[in-house]
């Protein structure tokens, strides 16, 4: 007698329903979830360009508010007309992060590649001159980059290189070179001259952004970047920025960096070593690296292996 299709279905069927489901299986589809320094939740970058002298009243009102920020600074400007000098570069920006900005802020998805490693390694061999340390990413000017481009300046010493391009979203990047951030300073306020209602529009989008990312209980990077320039002697304008200071100031969920020290601790999630069954976590890097598994939170110091809870 044969026997139907429908009735082998069904025996396999019954004899998976009774198997024992192996252990060691269920682990390793449990996954290693990346969370910040502290077990916090959340970054904030905050990331300005081109080194103007209004970024002196900036770094006082971030300094006030206990924030970070990464500047982006053309070498070859500094000491010109609203331009910050370069005497002043190191004691300014104590505490946050200087970044390539390109030595003399050129378009440089139009130069050959001669011209485009002189504008990198230009500006990033004066700026370590200023700082004392090594600078290590960059803001593409304009915001232009190309594969080109790209191509030309991993061989510079430069591990990240942020766009003007708005995600309006808080995710990881995926390609550091290709950093999209999370919105403009004001997001699109401002943009259009005597326009209050694109204005308040755009304000009430920036702010609600804002919410979103204080509020959200999954990981999220923020990096809102713009330029002291825009603000200029605005007091409108450096009232919404102590505003935003504010809101996002002393939470404690937050980390609060540089964006190289974003892209550091990324790097060191990525290549800690997991044991076949996630029992076991290596982390070969010199940071601490925290990370959740089964909701649970755990840390593995710079050179040390851990063992994971089995429960």
């Amino acid at each position: 007698m044969k026997t139907s299709l429908l009735s082998i279905i069904l025996i396999i069927f019954l004899n998976s329903a009774h198997a024992q489901v192996n252990p060691e299986i269920t682990k390793i589809g449990v996954p290693i979830e990346m969370i910040f320094p502290e077990g916090k939740s959340k970054a904030l970058i905050l990331s300005y360009d081109d080194g103007r002298s209004e970024d002196r009243r900036l770094v006082k009102l971030m300094n006030k508010y206990g924030l970070i920020g990464t500047f982006h600074i053309n070498s070859n400007k500094l000491g010109l007309t609203n331009y910050l000098n370069k005497a002043e570069i190191k004691e300014l920006f104590g505490g946050h992060e200087v970044s390539v900005h390109s030595a003399n802020h050129p378009n440089l998805t139009v130069l050959s590649k001669i011209d485009i490693v002189y504008e990198i390694a230009e500006d990033r061999k004066e700026l370590e001159r200023l700082v004392n340390y090594p600078v290590r990413g960059m803001a593409y000017p304009f915001g232009n980059y190309n594969d080109f481009l790209i191509e030309t300046i991993k061989g510079l010493g430069i591990e990240y290189a942020r766009t003007v391009y708005d995600s309006y979203n808080f995710d990881i990047p995926k390609d550091f070179l290709q950093w999209r951030p999370t919105m403009h300073q004001f997001g699109k306020a401002y943009t259009e001259p005597n326009n209050p209602e694109n204005d308040r529009r755009e304000l009430e989008h920036f702010y609600q952004t804002i919410n979103e990312f204080l509020q959200t209980k999954n990981l999220a990077l923020m990096d809102v970047w713009g330029h002291s320039y825009e603000i200029g002697n605005d007091e409108k304008k450096w009232n919404e920025t102590e505003k935003f200071f504010k809101m996002v100031s002393n939470n404690p969920s937050i980390y609060y960096a540089k964006q190289i020290d974003v892209v550091d601790y990324i790097n060191a999630f990525n290549n800690l070593k997991i044991s076949v069954n996630k029992s076991m976590i290596m982390n070969p890097s010199s940071l601490t690296v925290f990370f959740k598994k089964d909701g649970k939170t755990y840390s593995v110091l710079p050179g040390k292996t851990i063992a994971l809870s089995n429960e």
